[in-house]
């Protein structure tokens, strides 16, 4: 009889887990975007209706920088705000559908200093024996480190930012290949890690690295639809719809926004001397400097032949101008191939800036303006700057 109810028991426990990981698996189909895959992998492994660990810490393998890339982390920073948490999910009987649809992945990320921390982890992977995640990563086995071995790896990067008795890391793979490390531990409840809860976590893994995989796919390919080929820049139609949505979120918070309009000086000459294979590569030169002087809320956009957009989201006119100046400048001393045939002797750009709201309150007008200013640094004798009126 015992031995029934035991199979009873154990049948029940496994229905219970087939149904997590049904809820989870189907929350990450439902959407393509990383950080709202990201997003519901970690909440399908804290939440009580999920695995119910008390933290997770998300990392992607960068193959190009061969890098561990902290990219999210879901869990209380104390015990007191796990108990607020906690308490408010079972007042309200949240599923896990709409512990999703509560949070914003984004917001989550950036509201405390550990998940900014999280983020910030930037780990070589070129040797296993320095670090944890970079072990898990070239082995693709999982790591549990218990009350009685983790001592040994204090000195570790995920040992000493977790500040946890009992780790567990499980790796994120599509197609046999780890593509990221999901970490996990129960540092509020110290409740112990057992061989059912990693057996469940990586079950869950392999689901959630053929989803990130998927994700990253379809970011890679609606990236190249937004590139410039040439230059790897937004291109002209990406640039309409970043204009248009920073726009949108500049009216709602009432912070202003500069659009900066970059053409190259004499670049007819430079094309027609030496054949439009010199210029491209005039082109491609340019736009690495710009993207490298840029700011990282900046969108710099080719926008056509040898003129470039630059949207400066949060920027009055004034601080603008002085970015471009600074840009302006930086051009003019940077050296580029065949210069000197220049009547210059110098790689040159004129620039002509417009601000929101004073000079367009939309793209079309914010653009024209632009344009106008752009064409008075040329009138000016080139290799300047000017504001619209």
């Amino acid at each position: 009889m015992d031995e029934i109810a035991k199979l009873k028991q154990e049948l029940e426990r496994t229905k219970m887990e087939l149904g997590i990981l049904y809820e989870i698996s189907n929350a990450m189909r439902s959407t393509l975007k990383l950080d709202e895959i990201l997003y519901i992998i970690l909440t399908g492994v804290t939440a009580h209706i999920g695995l119910g660990f008390n933290r997770a810490v998300l990392f992607l393998v960068n193959e190009k920088d061969f890098l561990i890339e902290g990219k999210m982390a879901i869990g209380p920073e104390t015990g007191e705000e796990a108990g607020r948490i906690w308490t408010q999910i079972e007042h309200e009987k949240m599923d896990l559908e709409e512990l999703i649809s509560a949070h914003n992945a984004s917001e989550q990320v950036a509201e405390s200093g550990f998940k900014r921390e999280v983020q910030n982890m930037r780990i070589p992977l070129r040797d296993k024996d320095k670090s944890l995640l970079v072990l898990v990563a070239l082995e693709g086995m999982p790591l549990h480190l218990t009350r009685e071995t983790i001592h040994s790896y204090r000195h570790d990067h995920i040992v000493q930012l977790l500040k946890s008795e009992e780790i567990v890391l499980i790796p994120l793979k599509a197609k046999d290949k780890v593509i990221g490390i999901v970490v996990a531990d129960n540092f509020i409840t110290k409740d112990p890690i057992i061989k059912n809860d990693i057996r469940m976590l990586t079950l869950l893994a392999n689901q959630a690295g053929l989803a990130i995989e998927d994700s990253q796919l379809y970011e890679k390919t609606v990236l190249r639809a937004h590139t410039d080929a040439l230059t790897e820049l937004w291109n002209h139609g990406y640039f309409q719809y970043l204009l248009h949505t920073e726009l949108e979120k500049t009216k709602a918070t009432q912070k202003p926004l500069t659009l900066i309009t970059i053409d190259i000086d004499d670049f007819k000459i430079y094309n027609d001397t030496l054949g439009h294979q010199a210029g491209d590569r005039i082109l491609k030169d340019l736009a690495l400097l710009l993207k490298d002087q840029s700011r990282k809320m900046d969108h710099v956009c080719r926008y056509g032949g040898e003129e470039f957009m630059m949207i400066l989201p949060q920027t009055e006119k004034k601080e603008a101008f002085l970015i471009a100046e600074r840009l302006r400048e930086t051009i003019k001393m940077s050296p580029f191939s065949h210069e000197d045939i220049l009547p210059s002797k110098h790689l040159t750009v004129s620039i002509g800036l417009a601000s929101f709201p004073e000079n367009g309150s939309n793209p079309s007008e914010l653009i024209a303006s632009s344009d106008k200013a752009l064409y008075e640094a040329k009138h000016k004798g080139k290799n300047s700057t000017c504001c619209a009126i």
